[in-house]
Order: structure tokens, then sequence, then C-alpha cells
């Protein structure tokens, strides 16, 4: 039997057509500007992108580039496994909706993983600030 983590996902509708979300968020440069979590600077190391951290260096990378709005990523933290993060683009109208979803990691606690979702909802709301300027 395969066991489950308590999910959560939190969605923003941003003013923007998929197409510029998608690009504006995949390029990693971009995500010191609206994802607090990721630190304050992001370089591309030998080939791999390495944001600067409270808590050391994280490494980042996509999935393959798509045409299907898919901007799942996985993020290695300095000590600990990499950690899957499901995002998605998706047509809202003229405009769209960005969904993330964020998984309870395990020995997270309730009160860790509701700060997690704050942070998202957060960073999804400083990123729809930014690109509807």
């Amino acid at each position: 039997m395969a066991a489950t983590s308590e999910s959560r996902t939190v969605s923003m509708a941003i003013e923007r057509s998929p197409q510029e979300v998608f690009e504006f968020v995949r390029d990693a440069r971009n995500l010191s500007r609206w994802a607090s979590g990721l630190g304050s600077s992001i370089q591309d190391v030998d080939g791999e992108w390495v944001a600067q951290t409270p808590q050391g260096p994280m490494k980042l990378r996509f999935v393959e580039r798509n045409d299907f709005g898919i901007l799942d990523h996985y993020v290695r933290p300095p000590l600990g496994a990499e950690i899957y993060v499901p995002l998605r683009v998706i047509a809202n109208g003229t405009g769209s909706e960005l969904v993330f979803t964020l998984f309870r990691l395990p020995g997270m606690t309730q009160e860790e993983f509701d700060r997690d979702a704050a942070t998202v909802l957060q960073d999804l709301t400083s990123l729809k600030r930014l690109l509807e300027r």
C-alpha cells in the first residue's frame, strides 16, 4: 500500500496570459523577486540553479520545458532530501490561474505546514502584484 502525504493546494488568479506567467515563473532569475522561500539571490552555477537561503545554498531544477503550463520543480535544501513541488499555470478567462500544491513533509508539524502554506500564498500574491503592474 502506497503512503500519501497531507497536501494543500493554493492558487492565485493573475491578469496575464498563461504564456506570460509561464515564461516569467520558469525563468529562475525571477524567483528572488517573488519566492521568499528561495532566498535573496539565485545563480546558474555550472548549469544548475542555486539559491542562497538563510539555511545555505539550495539547488532548484524545473521539469523540461513543455506546452502544458507545467512548472513542476525540485528543490534540494542544503541538508535533506530533494523536494518535489507541483506548480501549474492554466488559463482562467483571458488571464491565468497559478496552482501550487504543497505536501506536508515527514516530521513536519501542523504549525510548520500551516506556516508553509501561508508563505506560499504570500509568495503567489507577490507574484500577482509583480506581473499585474
